[in-house]
């Protein structure tokens, strides 16, 4: 290793220690020196034996990850914490632990609560699930601040500087959702948006979807009429299946339901429990209580966003930035799959 740095050293004509800096990724170093040094090891094909190194410096780094706790209302949070652990036993050999911070999706004082018990510690890196648009926006400001980059799964924060945001396109899950219930409605049908949650407003991710799903419609120019009904504040079975009621009983020609989350199972237990299967339903997220109507034909496609290897890929990227210098692409975009009676059974989240 040492006779590598020493003819990289030689031929950037800087000293070891310069280079062992750019290894490192400490400061001291101009970008200028730091660039040819870089391009000198990727022309050596230099791979630095990180594991030694690792251990050699004893220095602990701390990861730690903020991501809803999974709830009675949906457990679509187990996959990523399945992703955070699968991605945890690969890298602590190199000495890194991660600390899992949890809150409730429905109550935004938990989240800032979270914020500010990971800002107390020495933290090296975050993966956070943005959920709540203006706290996650204050975070990572201060996340900024002090240095710490940032990897957001599940959704996006808009104009706001990370390491990395790795998730669906939320507008074009929403556009390919409407593509599908386009095949399954005529001109002039009625369709139904449901949002399920606590706070509609603050749930960046919800919206962007209903864009992308009216987008569609705008877009070919196909006159159906859409109808809008939030569920909130409250998201449990029987607040659903009363304002299910409400707006069925007024809209009682509704051929098509869009759901733009998880609870999509609500839905679909109501649609069982009141005879009107014959709704088109198409929702979110590989759960097994989703999997089940699916199963019954009562939700008739769940799209999915491998929320497992999202929180995966968001723990390496840390590692890949922080131990290993590499550089991050700014937005992964996990591929929008379709999931049917027909091929359940070989998904994987």
């Amino acid at each position: 290793m040492q006779s590598g740095v020493k003819e990289i050293a030689r031929r950037a004509n800087v000293s070891t220690g310069t280079v062992d800096r750019v290894i490192n990724n400490r400061t001291g170093v101009s970008k200028t020196t730091k660039n040819k040094i870089l391009a000198i090891m990727k022309d050596l094909d230099y791979q630095p034996n990180i594991l030694a190194r690792r251990l050699a410096s004893k220095k602990v780094l701390r990861f730690a990850s903020l991501i809803p706790a999974v709830s009675t209302e949906t457990e679509y949070w187990a996959a990523p914490i399945k992703g955070i652990e699968m991605a945890e036993a690969e890298i602590k050999q190199f000495g890194i632990v991660i600390d899992k911070y949890f809150y409730d999706q429905n109550d935004k004082q938990s989240f800032v609560k979270q914020t500010k018990s990971i800002l107390k510690t020495a933290v090296d890196g975050i993966l956070v699930a943005p959920i709540f648009i203006e706290e996650s926006l204050a975070f990572s400001k201060l996340c900024n601040l002090k240095k710490i980059p940032q990897v957001f799964i599940n959704s996006d924060i808009p104009n706001e500087s990370r390491l990395s945001y790795i998730g669906p396109d939320l507008f074009q899950s929403g556009h390919l959702s409407a593509h599908m219930v386009n095949y399954l409605v005529r001109k002039g049908d009625k369709i139904l948006i449901v949002n399920i949650s606590k706070e509609i407003d603050s749930y960046h991710h919800l919206m962007r979807k209903e864009e992308g799903f009216r987008a569609y419609f705008k877009d070919h120019k196909k006159k159906v009429r859409i109808i809008k009904t939030d569920i909130t504040p409250d998201t449990d079975y029987a607040s659903v299946s009363k304002k299910l009621t409400e707006v069925l009983s007024d809209h009682n020609d509704v051929k098509a339901i869009f759901v733009t989350n998880s609870r999509v199972f609500s839905v679909a237990q109501f649609l069982e429990k009141t005879n009107q299967e014959d709704i088109f339903l198409v929702g979110y997220d590989f759960l097994p209580q989703s999997i089940e109507f699916l199963k019954k034909e009562v939700i008739d496609f769940l799209i999915c966003q491998k929320p497992q290897e999202q929180a995966y890929k968001g723990i390496m990227a840390l590692y890949q930035n922080v131990v290993l210098n590499a550089d991050i692409e700014a937005t992964q975009y996990m591929p929008i799959d379709i999931i049917t009676k027909e091929n359940y059974k070989s998904y994987r989240n």
